[in-house]
């Protein structure tokens, strides 16, 4: 069940309208790592928990505290567009740079949404459920959520550069502060999840599953060995499992593939043997040596 409090959770009032603003804070509403995207991420995350009470609830609190942020940056969208004229689009393309960086505000601000927020990215491509991660298994998710708030922090961060307007610069500090309270928590989370199940998600597969001879090898597959220098090629790896080793030229473990010819009936290109029967039969016909 859930209920709406009209008050937002933060402060969420620009300073003076900027549409050309509105349209890059598009993209912490509804990109790929923005707010539409860790909310029902996190959402669906605890609605598919099987028992992990408190892991559950752990998503579940975070995930509608996003929808407080989704609230507060449509708002905040809303604002920048209030009296925007028409006309802004034609008036900011007349600037070269601004013209060619951010071809004016966003047509659908004043086309669709009658200056509103909208479910789209700065680029004006709509929120793609397929952004979203729910998998089950809670290490794997968890690393997921890590990722999400890292890359949205510093979309964020990328965003506060971009304006001097203190009203929009005083919520993007409080999504900072959020941001980095649930980068904290999903690596407590993450933590405590590999102290009990190991580092490696999903824990639960059979050991006689995996070709362990490659578990810990790194292969060299780029010119020059820079990626040797690094933890990951010696000493112990992070699982307990076996050692890294690297592997400077590596080869192939299997022969080169050969396919079986395709049935006629799929008409696909024929095999060489038979290609070169049918195009000498077809270049004598046209050259006349078949007379």
């Amino acid at each position: 069940m859930f209920f709406h409090q009209k008050e937002l959770q933060f402060h969420s009032k620009p300073d003076r309208p900027d549409p050309l603003y509105a349209k890059k804070l598009q993209e912490i509403l509804g990109g790929q790592f923005g707010e539409i995207s860790v909310a029902m991420q996190y959402m669906f995350q605890g609605w598919n928990t099987r028992g992990n009470e408190k892991y559950k609830d752990l998503v579940m609190d975070t995930g509608t505290e996003e929808f407080g942020h989704i609230e507060m940056i449509a708002t905040m969208i809303a604002r920048l567009l209030d009296d925007a004229p028409v006309n802004q689009q034609e008036d900011a393309a007349s600037d070269p740079v601004i013209g060619a960086i951010m071809g004016g505000m966003n047509p659908h601000h004043a086309i669709v949404s009658g200056l509103g927020a909208t479910p789209e990215n700065s680029a004006g491509v709509p929120w793609n459920a397929g952004y979203i991660v729910a998998s089950g298994n809670l290490l794997a998710d968890f690393r997921t959520n890590l990722n999400a708030e890292s890359q949205g922090r510093l979309q964020v961060a990328r965003l506060y550069e971009m304006t001097e307007d203190k009203g929009v610069r005083k919520m993007l500090s409080f999504l900072l502060a959020r941001d980095t309270m649930h980068q904290n928590q999903w690596i407590a989370a993450i933590k405590e999840l590999e102290e009990k199940d190991g580092v490696i998600a999903p824990a639960t597969v059979p050991k006689e599953w995996e070709a362990t001879e490659f578990s810990h090898t790194l292969f060299n597959f780029s010119a020059g060995e820079e990626s040797k220098a690094g933890s990951w090629t010696e000493g112990r790896a992070p699982d307990g499992a076996g050692n890294f080793e690297y592997v400077s030229s590596p080869e192939a473990h299997a022969e080169k593939p050969v396919l079986k010819p395709a049935p006629k009936y799929m008409h696909n290109t024929l095999p060489l043997d038979e290609e070169s029967t049918e195009k000498s039969s077809t270049l004598d016909k046209l050259l006349g040596k078949d007379e």
